[in-house]
Order: C-alpha cells, then sequence, then structure tokens
C-alpha cells in the first residue's frame, strides 16, 4: 500500500477494521481438524493467540522505532512460541540494517549468551527468520576484565567483537541461556543506533501505524500457522524424539549452536515416555521440555516440565533417564505433562562436540516405582 493509501486507512478507520479482521480469521489455527478439540486444549489455544498479540504489539508497535531500538522479551513466562527453551532468557530489538548499531552492558554468570542478526519474520509469506550473523561466548564473544561488553554490528567488518548484519537485517535476538536461574546473573545488555548527537524520535506517522498494525496481525497469524502446521507433522511419530530438519529450524530463527529435536506425546493417564540418552557428548548445555500441543513450554515458574546438564541425575555409567507423565513414580527425573494427554516436546544439544540420539519407550507408569 502507498504510504496516501495507509493514511486514508488510518482517517476512515479500515486499518483497525482490517487488524480485527485478520485477528478474527487466525482464530481458525485452533480450530483445525488433527488438533485436539477438548477445551481444556482449546482453552490454551485462545490464550495463546492472545499472547502472540502481546507480542506482536511490543514488536511492531511499541519497541518499532529502528533509529531508537530497545531491548524487549519476545518470549517469556506468560507468552511464549515455538518450543520456547525454559532455560533461556529471551530479547529482541528492531534494528534496520543499512546501520550500526552497538550494544554495551554487563556479562552476567549465565552459561551462554548469544546474538544473532535476524532477516526477515514469521510475519513474512515465506516465515523465514534467517540468521545473518551469529556471536556467542561459545565462539569467542570476547568479555572485558571488569565483567562488560561491547558488540558492533555493522555490515563492514570492526575490531573486537563484531556482529555482522546485512541491509535486509529487521532485528537482533539474544539468547541467555541458565544452568540454573536461582543462582546465575543475567546480562544486562542496551543498544542504540550510532548516531550524532541531539537527534530525537518523530512523531507518529499514521502512515506507519497503520502499516504497524497489518504487521502485528500478519505475525500473529503468521506464527499461530507456522507452528500448529509444525506441530501437525510430528502426528505420525507419537512417542519418539527424531531429531529435527536442522536447516529448518535455522530458517524459523534457530541458535546456529544447538541441534534440536521435536515431537509429539500422546498418554494414557496410566503411561509414561521413557527418554535415554545413553552417553552425555561435551557440551554447553543439554535440555529436554514437555510442551503443550501449541509449542508453548508448560509453566516451568511452578512445575518441573524440563530438565539440562545441571540438573538432571546421572546413572553411574554417566547416562540419563528421564520419565514424563502425569504421575510421578518417584524417578529423580521425573517431568510432570501437568494433565496434558497430548503436547509436544523439545530436545536440545547446545554447542555440543558430537550428537547422541535419544530414544524414547512407552510404558505403564505402575512399572516404575
Amino acid at each position: 500500500m502507498s504510504d496516501k493509501d495507509l493514511i486514508r486507512s488510518v482517517e476512515d478507520g479500515s486499518a483497525w477494521d482490517n487488524f480485527c479482521d485478520t485477528l478474527k480469521e487466525t482464530g481458525k489455527q485452533i480450530m483445525r481438524p488433527e488438533a485436539p478439540a477438548d477445551a481444556f486444549t482449546r482453552a490454551e489455544g485462545w490464550r495463546y493467540l492472545t499472547r502472540l498479540t502481546r507480542i506482536a504489539l511490543d514488536m511492531f508497535m511499541e519497541c518499532s522505532d529502528r533509529d531508537f531500538p530497545t531491548f524487549y522479551r519476545p518470549s517469556h513466562e506468560t507468552a511464549k512460541i515455538g518450543a520456547d527453551n525454559p532455560d533461556n532468557f529471551y530479547e529482541r530489538a528492531e534494528i534496520n540494517g543499512k546501520y550500526d548499531y552497538r550494544i554495551t552492558g554487563t556479562r552476567g554468570t549465565v552459561a551462554y549468551l548469544g546474538l544473532i542478526a535476524i532477516a526477515g519474520g514469521y510475519e513474512d509469506e515465506d516465515a523465514n527468520m534467517r540468521s545473518v550473523g551469529a556471536i556467542d561466548t561459545h565462539g569467542g564473544l570476547e568479555v572485558n576484565e571488569d565483567g562488560t561488553v561491547e558488540i558492533i554490528l555493522s555490515r563492514e567488518p570492526k575490531p573486537g567483537n563484531w556482529l555482522k548484519i546485512t541491509e535486509d537485517t529487521i532485528a537482533v535476538l539474544v539468547r541467555q541461556t541458565f544452568l540454573d536461574r536461582n543462582s546465575e546473573t543475567i546480562a544486562e545488555l542496551k543498544i542504540e543506533r550510532i548516531l550524532e548527537e541531539g537527534v530525537v524520535p518523530e512523531p507518529l506517522d499514521p502512515a506507519q501505524l497503520a502499516e504497524n498494525l497489518i504487521k502485528t496481525a500478519g505475525f500473529v497469524q503468521g506464527t499461530a500457522t507456522l507452528f500448529a502446521d509444525w506441530a501437525e507433522s510430528f502426528l505420525d511419530k507419537p512417542n519418539e524424539l527424531p531429531p529435527a530438519d536442522q536447516a529448518y529450524c535455522q530458517k524459523i530463527g534457530g541458535d546456529p549452536n544447538i541441534f534440536y529435536y521435536h515431537s509429539y506425546y500422546d498418554l494414557a493417564e496410566d503411561e509414561s515416555l521413557v527418554v535415554e540418552v545413553p552417553r552425555i557428548p561435551d557440551c554447553e548445555n543439554w535440555n529436554l521440555q514437555v510442551d503443550n500441543y501449541w509449542m508453548e513450554s508448560l509453566d516451568y515458574r511452578y512445575l518441573k516440565i524440563h530438565v539440562n546438564k545441571h540438573t538432571a541425575h546421572y546413572n553411574d555409567d554417566g547416562s540419563v533417564q528421564i520419565v514424563i507423565g502425569e504421575h510421578n513414580p518417584g524417578h529423580p527425573n521425573w517431568l510432570t505433562t501437568a494433565g496434558h494427554r497430548k503436547g509436544t516436546l523439545a530436545f536440545r544439544w547446545i554447542g555440543a562436540d558430537d550428537i547422541v540420539h535419544p530414544t524414547t519407550r512407552v510404558v505403564k507408569t505402575e512399572s516404575l516405582k
């Protein structure tokens, strides 16, 4: 749409009507025939769409000024996207790849700090959120003696910490990965475009407002569709944990240092899924999490729904067994499904030297006691 058409849509109210119509249309993703139709899963689905809308409003309305970027949380305890990692603290800032930016702050003590530059997003027709540059503590992020960091984002190489961006870069995504949230300190970061002194934000632009409404609704629709399609693709291999398509994971914003597994579980109340990893390779971290059908992590604030390198109980030979189910058989690595008979799972190797595939089997929970 031209700026003239966008302004007209603000004046006549059609910008708001179209925004609401797209959100209404997105509700069809919750009603898909293959998705569970019980009230519990449907309720989570409707809540999921409200959460996506909250995220999108931050992304495209409140934090969309690329000349004056700010970090916001695109996924957190009460707003979740695409098997969000319970061990992660996510931050994102919208930027313009034509310009240079500076990130400064403190390193903190988290086990892993990684940044990727992103081109494209879930609001686009191809839902392509590809990484165009990355820097992290696994691959050489330099920290000053006083614990501070500085990273320059630009198209041309810079000395020190440099995150490559391209002209079509639209955002930078920060992942901080904990081994133990209760004992580690997050990195405190801020971002700024490298501008001349005295430059201040422009007043609200009606045409930009109309375009941002389109992008907000498009993100909600694109994200809901993308992960509903992905969940559907798991259904033919229930209760398994096969490797994901790693290229596809990178396309939709995955961390290049992570090897991913995704799957679908379907368990009776008296059944458990046993996941076994014969050995743990040298790695920054690993984890397994339980998600609902919409690929939202379950409530890790209050429930034991994931296990990682630090929190897992290991067998004497270094292997790990994890039990997933409704009832706790007294296993040290038990994860609850929190009332879900059906849902999704995610397993990750982070910075692993080699890849060891987990195996799965369904058993009666009683047999594990």
